[in-house]
């Protein structure tokens, strides 16, 4: 039974954090044995794996209060995530991020036909709260994974129910109240598990709402103030002053999560799972259009995502068996439905244009395992994925309430279909060394089919289909049972999909995208090294370099339609543009950190990341730098911990980036950049002191609390529109039964 006072606090206190940044553990366990699942989709020992894989400890990172899964992946302190508005946040993997880098939930991907090359958002659709356990594995996955595997692979693997040990039924439920000042945040969680012997379910809901968020007072970057914004008075666009600069007017929002999961046991060796999960947003204000401006007029009156929302239907098939094919099968059949919607108007224009796309995925894995020995092991299955894009747009009158069609973002009833095969062969050739290599083919076929009522495309349908093969092979030495040194060279690929090949959009102001059917796949070629040392359990260290080479890779370059390079869009005159097979990137890198436990009871960690890259930019001949290379990061941070209390005082720290170091895309948006003495946009370096307590009242109640930001520092992170919170107070309150 919950004891009184825990009652008491959850009626008193609702707290929360919005740390976005802090990092959770480190690359290296306590024992170097340590079980992970993403790999090869089944269980491995940690020091058996090439790869270089962040697990995230679920237990530590829910006393961090992440408010997104973007904010969950930040906190390892290995992944740089970017955020367009506050409802965003788009990870940046080695130098990768969008659509070259993969999102994976219960085994299933999200990434679908029209996930972008620009800073994509569909990560926040999945519940930090209802996360058991997450990895994060650097470098191409594409062996496993398939397309977009290029920077890395983010695997979530959501509750699973639990079935009773005993005659009576199995009840567990857990409840969470959060808030926190900086953006004023609301968020209410809860989740129960029924298990019986051959029965169990699990529920769980989360509902947040965030509101407007408040900036540091101190950094003395006054150009990021939101000194006006654009409210509709007597039927007219009006300018109106900000009575508070510091808070970031028109960037709040809401969402709801929920999952429902089934599980049966009929016998012993098989397992039969349904999910249904569902994640939807309210209107999100997309901030970075917000803030653009013509000298100090708004450019937009309004700017927003409808409803993000997520559905998946999933039903899983798992077999354990001794025979000649395999020892475990497992099939995932899952059907995903995707809504989402770009809603903008002009300052002073009466039309409110309104993009709504709508995604079906079918898709089925068959994933099997099969140990040839008991040194080898080796790991197959096959993929199918089906989308199909749906496209549709109007303008609204907002003075008349009349409507009319215009031109989609992408061609409506348009297809993607991906077909992959893969093997995988692991094999400890001695106590001390470990082979791991694997090959995959994957064929892909697109359809599309254009409407020519707005834009006299040269084409009316295209039709791309094509083939890609991948491999990788990697080594595990382990001199000794503190030390392991992984060593892996592997490939990967991403096919065009329906965004790359059919998008017309407006990339920024004055340029507008339109279709190139002329796309083939894009390849990357990885190398990377890792050393890692656990000398009993009191120091703990890694560190990996990589290099990664891009080929054949798809960029947004000059274009011309129908023989012009500048057409009449959206009411202005833009320059032509499309993607391109023209260039190639090359991404190098250090990643490094340790832990050190060097009194009873307290630990020093550090981590710290070192990663650029160029691409070749043939409009100049010359090589300019990679978009989504961050600046150097890092992080240190004392922690005492006991059975009750836990306290944490961490330093975050991000670098400059020049205005010379800026890719040319971002230079072209020098409204969420500083101005440096020259008046060149660019990236200041900043920090953030943070402290955290936790404290256990009992096995049932938890406390935490906390101040981020000490310093009141007002800072926007790379390539971000958003500015960061300040000072913020959290604290939230977790129960448990």
């Amino acid at each position: 039974m919950i004891r009184p006072r825990c009652l008491v606090a959850i009626g008193v206190l609702a707290f929360g954090t919005v740390n976005a940044q802090k990092p959770v553990k480190d690359t290296i366990s306590a024992n170097l044995e340590e079980v992970i699942v993403s790999v090869s989709r089944w269980e491995q020992k940690m020091n058996e794996i090439p790869n270089t894989i962040v697990r995230v400890d679920m237990k530590e990172a829910r006393l961090q209060n992440p408010q997104t899964s973007a904010d969950l992946l930040s906190m390892t302190g290995q992944v740089f995530v970017q955020k367009s508005q506050l409802g965003g946040g788009s990870p940046m993997i080695r130098g990768f991020s969008a659509n070259r880098v993969l999102l994976v939930v219960d085994g299933v991907r999200m990434n679908n036909a029209i996930y972008r090359s620009g800073n994509l958002q569909n990560v926040i659709s999945i519940d930090p709260l209802s996360v058991q356990n997450a990895e994060v594995i650097f470098g191409p996955g594409s062996i496993i994974y398939g397309s977009d595997a290029i920077g890395g692979v983010m695997d979530f693997h959501t509750f699973e129910p639990v079935f009773s040990t005993k005659d009576k039924l199995l009840i567990k439920a857990n409840g969470l109240k959060r808030y926190s000042s900086a953006n004023n945040e609301q968020t209410q969680h809860v989740d129960v598990n029924l298990g019986g012997k051959k029965w169990a379910f699990l529920g769980s809901a989360t509902y947040s709402n965030f509101q407007d968020v408040r900036m540091g007072r101190n950094g003395g970057q006054d150009s990021y103030f939101r000194n006006h914004y654009v409210e509709r008075i007597n039927n007219r666009d009006s300018a109106v002053a900000n009575p508070d600069p510091y808070v970031q007017k028109q960037s709040g929002y809401n969402q709801v999560n929920a999952l429902a999961k089934i599980k049966f046991k009929p016998r012993e060796n098989f397992d039969v799972v349904f999910a249904t999960h569902y994640s939807g947003t309210g209107n999100i204000p997309r901030y970075d259009r917000l803030i653009e401006a013509a000298g100090s007029v708004p450019i937009y009156a309004e700017w927003y995502y409808g409803p993000q929302v997520w559905k998946m239907q999933q039903l899983q098939l798992l077999h354990h068996r001794t025979g000649s094919l395999f020892d475990e099968a497992k099939l995932v059949l899952a059907y995903q439905d995707y809504k989402e919607s770009r809603h903008d108007r002009r300052l002073n224009n009466a039309k409110l244009r309104t993009q709504t796309e709508k995604v079906k995925v079918y898709s089925a894995n068959l994933d099997l395992s099969r140990a040839l020995s008991d040194k080898s092991e080796l790991f197959y299955g096959v993929e199918y994925v089906f989308n199909k894009v749906g496209s549709a747009a109007t303008r609204l009158n907002i003075n008349n309430g009349s409507d009319e069609r215009t031109s989609t973002r992408y061609p409506d009833k348009s297809s993607m279909t991906t077909v992959g095969f893969y093997g995988s062969y692991k094999n400890n050739l001695g106590k001390k060394l470990t082979l791991a290599t694997g090959i995959r083919y994957s064929y892909a076929s697109l359809t599309a089919s254009f409407d020519t009522t707005f834009f006299k495309f040269p084409f009316t349908k295209t039709e791309i289909r094509g083939g890609a093969f991948t491999g990788n092979v990697g080594l595990v030495f382990r001199p000794h049972e503190t030390w392991q040194v992984n060593a892996n060279i592997s490939t990967g690929y991403r096919v065009p999909n329906i965004d790359d090949v059919g998008k017309v959009f407006d990339s920024e102001p004055g340029n507008v995208v339109v279709p190139n059917t002329n796309l083939t796949p894009e390849y990357v070629y990885n190398v990377d090294l890792g050393i890692s040392e656990n000398i009993h359990n009191r120091f703990k260290f890694d560190i990996t370099v990589f290099y990664t080479y891009l080929d054949n890779a798809i960029v947004r370059r000059p274009f011309t339609f129908n023989g012009r390079d500048s057409i009449l869009y959206e009411g202005s005159v833009s320059k032509v543009q499309a993607l391109q097979n023209v260039a190639h990137a090359s991404v190098w890198g250090l990643q490094t950190g340790y832990e050190w436990f060097f009194a009873k009871n307290l630990s020093w960690k550090l981590r710290a990341n070192w990663i650029n890259g160029s691409e070749t930019d043939d409009t100049k001949d010359e090589e300019v730098p990679l978009r989504h290379a961050p600046p150097f990061y890092g992080s240190s941070f004392i922690k005492y911990q006991n059975q009750k209390w836990m306290l944490e005082f961490d330093l975050l720290h991000n670098a400059e980036v020049s205005s010379k170091d800026l890719a040319p895309s971002e230079q072209a948006k020098p409204f969420i950049y500083a101005s440096d003495p020259e008046g060149k946009p660019y990236s200041p370096s900043w920090y953030t002191l943070n402290v955290k307590g936790s404290y256990r009242l009992n096995t049932h109640c938890t406390i935490n609390t906390g101040l981020e930001n000490i310093t009141n520092q007002r800072y926007r992170p790379y390539s971000s529109a958003i500015v960061a919170p300040g000072l913020n107070f959290i604290a939230s309150v977790h129960v448990s039964l």
